[in-house]
């Protein structure tokens, strides 16, 4: 059973960083205070993480070498849990890459498309291989998890 650290921390500690975020979100800050914030906050993430484990290793010390087998059946181990968040930011950054390559294919082809009608197919190539990127990630996360 969780106690009450183990629930309320990792909380507190994902809304210290994502509220700051809501300016950005409103459109309130400019756009090279926004990187720096993103840049901050991404930064934020990765210590929100590594707090997280430095207090379950402190809370559960065994977590990390467990010796009964009925513990590793019903919990996991840490190792398992990274490999889930690992397969998780696979296919989210790269779903991330995908729809960032495909924003700037996307109205270069229609423009392309516009002027010459014998561009369609040069252009969808490039939108395409935009969303090669978020396949890629997601045979990546399946192969991480097939691995567990």
């Amino acid at each position: 059973m969780l106690n009450f650290l183990e629930w309320v921390l990792p909380l507190i500690l994902i809304v210290l960083v994502t509220i700051p975020l809501i300016k950005v979100f409103k459109g309130k800050v400019s756009v090279k205070s926004a990187k720096s914030r993103l840049a901050t906050h991404i930064v934020g993430f990765f210590t929100v993480i590594v707090a997280v484990l430095v207090v379950q290793l402190f809370v559960h010390p065994t977590v990390f070498g467990a010796t009964d087998p009925a513990v590793d059946l019903l919990t996991g181990t840490i190792a398992q849990g990274l490999g889930f968040l690992s397969a998780a930011l696979a296919t989210g950054m790269s779903a991330l890459g995908a729809g960032v390559a495909v924003a700037a294919a996307a109205p270069a082809a229609i423009g392309a498309f516009s002027e010459n009608e014998k561009n369609f197919g040069k252009s969808l190539i490039f939108v395409a291989l935009g969303e090669g990127v978020a396949i890629y990630g997601l045979l990546i996360s399946i192969l991480i998890i097939n691995k567990l």
